[in-house]
């Protein structure tokens, strides 16, 4: 743990005092989002302090030029920026001709934050004293729309407390903006058109290469005391930038306060020529409604998230305020609308990593989506994986792979590898195997096999394709092996042998094969289609299976253990707890060179395998694993805690369980890795989730039946949380006492508790 200055709360993150140092970390913490956009938290108001300015549009990128020393020949020759959109919220204000900076106040006294995720609102209140000695009293309140997705809200009070003042508003729409992490300190904006009519304003831009258009827009309103002004607009028009001036004078003890409405209209969405009369409609749709209207219609489309998607911890705020400031910001980033989206790493948060999609969104967001969503939202992410197979084609090609062989990439946009670190870009292939994973987890777990024949078996056959080519014969081990490759711990790079890889890619062809099979004999339409776009042959897959069946996994004899990767016994084998605390995390201390030569795990790797395969080990064989490889790990990566979190439940190592857990649920609250002002972590958050309901719920699929081997940690008293299995609502509540069930609705269920069967009937409790 690294900060400890956010409020234990079970609904709301809070902050309660001004500490210029924390600005950055609060903007990441406090960023909200509708699916649409997203924006961090800074403030509305001029602040002359450190900031990480960010807005954010889904699905707008930028293509920026590679930035290396060495250009090597399969180089992507752009890295795909996650685009810092115009900026809406800006609000100047001026007191008696004095500018508010937090950074320059006298005193700020009484500063408080919250996000409220109940009902999905974020406010700001402090005190002040200015330079001229004015005292005032600051509210301020912003929203995303989850209805009218285009459109934000903020309201914005001034009081004067010890004098009546002339109080100022400059809101404006500015363009001019840039990347914190642009490679080339290039701009990627053009602005097109900058607007002003009847109060409010427009101003039309569109990114470079990618040609994005997208209308920024907003219109104010203003208030005395809670009546409706009718002020004088001041427009002032720049080339990247438009305010207008709204000037009040506000006796002592008074409340001048601006409604802003705001927000973006996109091609993607509207005819790019009919932008600025898509935001007119936005703005008349949201100002109709006014401030309040919309915040109410906020707080009803929250609780219909929550609805479904809450978890609730007794007993443990701290736990509880974790998971569910997880659950929040992964709704705030995807809702499933759009199938053209995904999930990107920061979401809507901060800048780094680019690309909208990892492999995290098949392995770690899949599971969350699919389970408290219509699994069409999971369908979704999976047919966007099938619309880029084509361009994972065109990867492996680059790289010299041939026959439709398919490498999705490790990051992307559009489907085309966008990473440009060559130990990521050409060596992290597992990726391939997440997504092959994910159509098995998703046909498992839905029961909708539709999927596989219809779209499903192509991405599986270039998947395999590509395993099967990236595989050498070893003479010397008479086994085929995988040389060269980075496994999910990205603390071995070019690495022979990552059993993880390995084994995952044997894993590709069995599947692929199995389900070739069984569309021939079920689905022979959509056989016969595949097999005439694909020109597979019964000879072809007999040379797969040939590498599937004689693939080699490194293995100790001396440990009893699947080797990480051929060299990893002849590290020296120092544990992190013998690792001085002063060289944590080592990613930030040590040297790239150092780090590859330790043995340290950066996250999850072969037990990532015993992860999604625990069903072809035994229990035992997952302890020695889990024992043997978790004193290694320093979970310098977000996304191993939960992994641990899940296998040490199983494992009724519960206090480990429960340690790792805060570490997932709270990682970025507590800023475990001292990084979370560049944004936070979203998709490991659905991880978070998973080490609950997978780990502490035991929940799996079993023999085609939903299956739950409950736990609970000493430190609470009770947990519960709700699954859309095959369309059945079903609630699960434990305690120390037992384990509660109930089906809200639909057909009589079978489920299997402690491996035992057990009938669930509509509204009726079962406790085992």
């Amino acid at each position: 743990m690294n900060q400890n200055y956010i409020q234990p709360d079970n609904w709301s993150i809070i902050e309660e005092g001004f500490d210029a140092d924390s600005v950055k970390s609060s903007e990441s913490l406090f960023s909200i989002g509708n699916g649409a956009m997203g924006q961090r938290a800074n403030f509305e108001e001029y602040y002359s302090g450190a900031t990480f300015q960010g807005s954010y549009i889904a699905g707008v990128y930028y293509p920026d030029k590679t930035k290396v020393g060495w250009w090597k020949n399969g180089y992507p020759e752009y890295f795909a920026k996650v685009l810092n959109a115009p900026n809406w919220i800006g609000i100047n204000v001026k007191v008696n001709g004095e500018v508010l900076d937090l950074n320059t106040c006298k005193k700020v006294v009484n500063f408080r934050r919250e996000l409220n995720m109940k009902e999905g609102w974020y406010e700001r209140t402090f005190m002040a004293t200015l330079p001229n000695d004015i005292e005032i009293e600051v509210r301020a309140k912003r929203f995303l729309s989850i209805d009218i997705d285009e459109v934000g809200v903020i309201e914005y009070s001034v009081k004067p407390l010890n004098t009546e003042a002339t109080i100022q508003y400059t809101p404006y729409l500015d363009s001019g903006i840039k990347n914190e992490d642009a490679n080339w300190e290039e701009k990627f904006w053009e602005t097109i058109q900058v607007k002003e009519e009847s109060n409010q304003a427009f101003i039309v831009a569109k990114t470079l290469k990618t040609n994005f258009y997208a209308c920024t827009f907003m219109q104010n309103e203003l208030f005395l005391n809670g009546k409706k002004l009718q002020l004088p607009t001041n427009a002032s028009e720049k080339a990247t930038e438009i305010s207008f001036d709204y000037t009040q004078q506000v006796k002592a003890n008074e409340t001048f306060t601006i409604h802003k409405f705001g927000g973006y209209t996109v091609c993607t969405n509207h005819d790019k020529n009919k932008l600025i009369t898509a935001a007119k409609k936005a703005l008349n749709n949201a100002t109709s409604l006014g401030f309040e209207a919309l915040l109410e219609n906020q707080k009803e489309a929250w609780a219909k998230i929550w609805e479904m998607a809450d978890i609730t911890i007794e007993g443990d705020v701290k736990a509880q305020q974790g998971i569910r400031f997880n659950i929040f910001q992964l709704n705030q980033t995807y809702l499933g609308k759009d199938s053209r989206l995904n999930i990107g790493p920061k979401g809507f948060t901060g800048e780094k990593y680019g690309g909208s999609t990892y492999w995290d969104t098949e392995a770690y967001c899949i599971p969350f989506y699919m389970t408290t969503k219509d699994q069409q939202v999971a369908r979704n992410l999976l047919q966007y994986r099938y619309n880029h197979l084509e361009k994972a084609i065109e990867n492996a090609q680059k790289l010299g792979f041939n026959n439709g062989a398919a490498l999705y990439p490790m990051v992307t946009m559009n489907g085309e590898e966008c990473h440009n670190e060559w130990e990521i870009t050409f060596e992290e292939i597992h990726r391939n195997g997440a997504i092959a994973f994910a159509i098995y987890n998703y046909t498992r777990y839905t029961g909708d096999y539709s999927y596989i024949p219809e779209m499903g078996l192509e991405v599986m056959i270039g998947i395999a394709r590509f395993w099967h080519q990236r595989a050498s014969f070893s003479t010397a081990k008479n086994k085929y092996v995988i040389l060269g490759v980075t496994g999910p711990n990205e603390y071995e790079n070019n690495v022979n042998n990552n059993w993880y890889t390995n084994y995952i890619a044997q894993w590709c062809i069995k599947f692929a094969k199995e389900h070739i099979e069984k569309v021939k004999q079920e689905y022979t339409a959509d056989y016969n289609r595949i097999m005439q776009k694909v020109r597979l042959s019964d000879q072809e897959i007999s040379s797969w299976m040939e590498v599937a069946e004689n693939m080699y996994f490194p293995y100790s004899e001396q440990y009893g253990v699947y080797l990480q990767q051929d060299g990893f016994l002849d590290k020296d084998l120092v544990s992190v707890a013998d690792l001085d605390s002063s060289q944590r995390p080592i990613n930030q201390k040590w040297s790239w060179d150092r780090i590859l030569r330790s043995p340290y795990i950066k996250q999850a790797d072969t037990l990532q395998g015993f992860y999604f395969f625990e069903d072809h080990f035994s229990k035992e064989e997952l302890e020695k694993h889990f024992n043997f490889y978790e004193p290694f790990t320093v979970h310098e990566s977000s996304l191993s805690p939960c992994v641990h979190s899940i296998q040490a439940a199983v494992l009724d190592k519960m206090d480990m369980a429960y340690t790792f857990y805060l570490r997932t649920s709270r990682l970025d609250l507590d800023d475990y890795n001292k990084e979370v002002e560049e944004g936070l972590h979203i998709t490991s958050m659905a991880g978070t989730w998973m080490s609950i309901v997978e780990g502490f719920g035991g929940m799996r699929v079993k023999e085609d039946t939903l299956s739950f081997q409950p736990r609970i940690p000493k430190q609470w008293q009770g947990y519960s949380f709700k699954v859309n299995f095959r369309n059945q609502i079903l609630k699960i509540n434990v305690t120390h006492k037992g384990t509660s069930f109930e089906l809200e609705k639909g057909n009589n269920l079978v489920i299997l508790v402690d491996g035992k069967k057990v009938a669930v009937s509509p509204n009726d409790l079962v406790t085992v």
